[in-house]
This record gives structure tokens, sequence and C-alpha cells, in this order.
């Protein structure tokens, strides 16, 4: 049976498996593609560091048991967004994968994004928009645990030597599905000094960073004193870490 998801929260701790599935992207009238393509000239204007790469979204997701739930999804591009923008056009929910990252004090690792990003100052977790696979492959839970590593690695110099477990799935803006994985926990110290590598490590190939400030945080309340907008699954993913304690 196909079950709407609430907006956010949604635990899939309990789940055995996640099942995923390629499907078609729904046809769009040419006058909502030609008004698509309109806004994200616009766009693009006025951030040039954006690109119209590969991405994957979600279209749709069905309990197959209690304990089993399939994702279908469809591969896009970057583009495909600038729908939210076109009156009465339909825009597929984007699936990405983010991880939380806690330290070995409880605490949990929040980032900002840099204001050269899709989301200037947005503080949420390390993470992107889930990658299609290469022609050939298919798009597994493996895979979506390696891309979250490779996430976690990019952005904040963390390494993690086994596979990332699914932890939380959240649905929110415009429908967003995100897989969060849960990462081993590690010292404030290992933490920083991973954060200084991957920024040094995006400057030498003379690309600024994506991100420009962290936080630790143990709870909703110390998350609610951070300035700037947040992503709309981290406050349930925070007061979820905390009921775990």
């Amino acid at each position: 049976m196909t079950e709407i998801l609430r907006p956010v929260g949604i635990d899939l701790l309990d789940a055995k498996r996640l099942v995923l599935d390629e499907a078609q992207e729904p046809p769009l009238p040419a006058h909502d593609a030609e008004a698509r393509d309109r806004v994200w000239e616009r766009a693009v204007r006025a951030n040039p560091n954006l690109f119209d790469g590969p991405v994957v979204a979600c279209r749709g997701l069905e309990w197959l048991s209690p304990r089993v739930l399939r994702l279908s999804w469809v591969q896009v591009t970057y583009r495909h967004y600038a729908l939210r923008r076109v009156s009465g056009a339909t825009a597929l929910p984007s699936l990405f994968v983010n991880v939380a990252q806690p330290t070995d004090n409880g605490r949990l690792l929040a980032v900002r994004m840099a204001p050269s990003t899709a989301a200037p100052g947005r503080w949420q977790l390390p993470g992107g928009s889930v990658e299609p696979p290469e022609e050939g492959a298919v798009l597994d839970e493996s895979g979506l645990a390696a891309q979250a590593a490779r996430e976690l690695a990019e952005e904040v110099g963390i390494r993690v030597a086994e596979e990332l477990r699914l932890w939380v799935v959240t649905r929110g803006e415009n429908g967003s599905v995100g897989l969060t994985y849960l990462a081993p926990a590690c010292s404030e110290a290992a933490l920083r000094a991973g954060l200084a590598a991957a920024a040094a490590a995006e400057r030498v190939q003379g690309r600024e960073p994506e991100l420009d400030g962290i936080a630790l945080v143990s709870s909703p309340k110390e998350l609610a004193i951070l300035d700037g907008p947040h992503a709309d699954y981290l406050e349930p993913i925070v007061r979820r870490l905390c009921e775990r304690r």
C-alpha cells in the first residue's frame, strides 16, 4: 500500500530493506518547459556557480511490508527544480542523502552553507543530492550509503571505515525526501581537524569550500539560537538524537 509520509520525522530505523526502482519522468508540457528554462537561466545569471548536472528525483514512496520501503526514482537535472517557480507546474520531489555526525560527547554537527551555494547561510547536515548511477550500474542501498559517506568526506574531511546505516527518512519542503545516515561518533578535535583539511583541499583546487560555519549542538534549544535559515529536517533529527541518548 502507498503511504503518505508526514512532513518530517519518518523513522526507518526498524526497516529491514529499502528497495529502489527507476521510473519514467512524467511528460512536461512545452510551455512549462519553456518557463522552466527561463527561470533557470535567470538563476544562473544571479549565481554562476549553479550547474545543470544530473541528479535523482523521487517519483514515489510505497510500503511493501512493515519493514520494506520502495522508493521510485527518476533521473533529471538540477534545471528540473526551477519548475517550483513556474505557476501551475509540478516538480518532482528532490532526493538527498545526509549524515548525522555525532561527537563522542553526544553533540551533533550542523554545518552552514557558504554564500556561493544554492542555499546560502542555511544550517543543515553534511550531505547533498543523490546522483544517478553510472551507465550500466544500478542505484541500490549500498550505493546510497556510499554517496552519503562521500559527502561526509568531501565536506567534513571525515572518512568512515564501515558502511553507514540508514537511520531516518524525512519528507519536508516541496515534498523533498531525505535519507539520513548515522556515522560513528568521533572526537571534536578530529572533527575540527577534518573540516580544516577539507576546506584546505578545496582551496588548493581553486574552489571555495561549500561550508562557511559549523556548530556542535546537543539539543533543539541550542539549535534554535543559530542565526540564519535551518533545513526543515534539522530540528526533528536533533530531537531524535537527544531521545537516543
